[in-house]
């Protein structure tokens, strides 16, 4: 007969995963101790012949005027700055070691007509466009492969005069995939802060392929009928800061991306290392933060704390279904307030379509180690929807310390199937579901770990039914009252 330790070892992969994210929580103090160093050189873009008047076409200024601030990239980088006025413009890219800054009163205006916007291929991690197959309209302020640029201002404004867009979209009369606002591409060292953006005809604010990226002191704000509107979108980028900013939008208000089926894995660079932090948001149809549905290339690491989310369809959602492979875990959210939500939390694992029918229907996507404490809300119609995949069931969900006061015309509080966890201090009372963990998940813990053995401060003898043990995992030191099962 032999004493093992089954549990200890399932626990392991149970650690609170603040541990995991130790390191995520850092990022936006790293990224914000960045200073805003002045450029040795500075010009206007007036200089460029440009004029504010809303009416005159801008987009040539705009490119000789970062054609010209090129030649300062290795003498300090330069300044491109936009007095009061309404500067409307297509799209145009930017330099490396750039900042664009918009004065108080300063207004760039997207051009509503579709042949003042380059086109461009569609991203290699989605293999086609959003909102149709093919190429996509470039972004009005473009950045790629860039590095030390800065997009800032003294509360000045992008508005992307987006309805337009919207119609063209409604009915069906778009050439290509619309435009965001602001996106960087493979670029690293990028800040955007103290803007308003109005009117995205899609993304506000889009980072992909790229890393330390900062976005602070963001007013984004779109109609709340705008069609598949989202605010800020960091997709398969990593090491990102979104703080101190409002978003009230048509669909997600922040959502975390990193590609679609077989394009997504097959590109493979996951979403990692996320801090979202003191954030004020509003979804009308979609989801206050959004993780997925496209996450082929993985989610990992993400730090939530201190958001307000009112007058929202879906508070918090996870987003996947078949065929997107790649995961969502370690993610970490905590002290939310709720209020005039429809679902406060979604977890679906039968959501969004596919980009065609070249998708692997075994690719089957691992949602896992997802903790949600310290939640509140007032106004709440359902409390959870959480739907996993019967082969692939979401597993390690942890609830604590989450009080939600349902509205006066609320029949079901939760509904769940396929989705194993954990909860402890929640209201109203969670699924069945959520207050176990399977055994088939057991047996798979103790596999993984076989090979991370944990410390046994005393030999056990057989008559022991429980001990104290000490688990050492990355400096992070946790004891456990362990149970012992005996096994012939």
């Amino acid at each position: 007969m032999s004493v093992a330790i089954v549990l200890v070892l399932a626990l392991t992969s149970l650690i609170p995963i603040h541990a995991k994210v130790h390191g995520t929580g850092k990022i936006c103090d790293e990224l914000g101790r960045r200073s805003l160093s002045t450029r040795p050189h500075s010009v206007s873009i007036a200089e460029f012949g440009a004029v504010g008047d809303g009416k005159t076409l801008n987009t040539l200024a705009f490119q000789n005027a970062v054609f010209y601030l090129m030649s300062f990239a290795d003498k300090g980088g330069a300044q491109l700055y936009i007095p009061p006025g309404k500067w409307l413009t297509g799209s145009f890219n930017l330099t490396s070691h750039l900042t664009v800054f918009l004065e108080n009163g300063a207004v760039i205006v997207a051009s509503q007509d579709p042949s003042d916007w380059e086109v461009v291929d569609p991203l290699p991690s989605y293999g086609r466009g959003i909102d149709l197959p093919g190429k996509r309209y470039m972004s009005l302020i473009n950045g790629y492969k860039l590095r030390d640029v800065v997009v800032t201002g003294d509360n000045g404004t992008i508005d992307g005069q987006g309805l337009v867009w919207w119609k063209r979209l409604a009915s069906h009369s778009l050439e290509h995939n619309r435009p965001h606002l602001v996106e960087f591409v493979s670029s690293e060292n990028v800040m955007v802060s103290n803007l308003t953006f109005l009117n995205a005809p899609a993304y506000s604010i889009h980072s992909i392929y790229s890393s330390h990226v900062y976005i602070h002191k963001i007013l984004a704000h779109s109609s709340p009928e705008s069609p598949y509107t989202i605010g800020i979108v960091p997709d398969s980028s990593e090491n990102v800061c979104i703080q101190n900013s409002t978003v009230n939008v048509g669909y997600d208000a922040i959502s975390l991306k990193s590609g679609w089926d077989e394009y997504g894995i097959a590109y493979s660079r996951p979403t990692e290392n996320v801090h979202i932090r003191n954030v004020n948001l509003g979804s009308a149809f979609g989801s206050a933060i959004s993780f997925g549905s496209e996450m082929s290339g993985g989610i990992s690491n993400v730090l939530v704390e201190n958001a307000i989310i009112q007058n929202s369809l879906t508070g918090i959602a996870f987003r996947t279904t078949k065929g997107r492979g790649g995961y969502m875990k370690d993610i970490d959210i905590s002290n939310i307030d709720m209020s005039r939500v429809g679902t406060a939390i979604v977890a679906n694992g039968s959501f969004g379509s596919h980009p065609d029918d070249k998708y692997d229907v075994n690719a089957l996507p691992v949602v896992s180690h997802i903790r949600l404490s310290n939640v509140s809300g007032v106004n709440i119609s359902v409390a959870g929807i959480l739907f996993g995949i019967k082969e692939s069931p979401f597993r390690s969900v942890a609830l604590s310390n989450v009080s939600l006061s349902m509205s006066s015309v609320s029949t079901v509080s939760w509904q769940c199937s396929y989705v194993y966890g954990s909860s402890k201090s929640v209201v109203p009372e969670p699924c069945p579901d959520l207050k176990r963990v399977d055994s088939a998940y057991l047996r798979a813990a103790v596999k993984r770990n076989r090979n991370t053995k944990p410390k046994i401060l005393y030999r056990i003898p057989s008559s022991v039914s429980s001990l104290f043990v000490k688990l050492e995992k990355k400096s992070v030191h946790l004891f456990i009252h362990v149970q012992v099962k005996k096994f012939c």
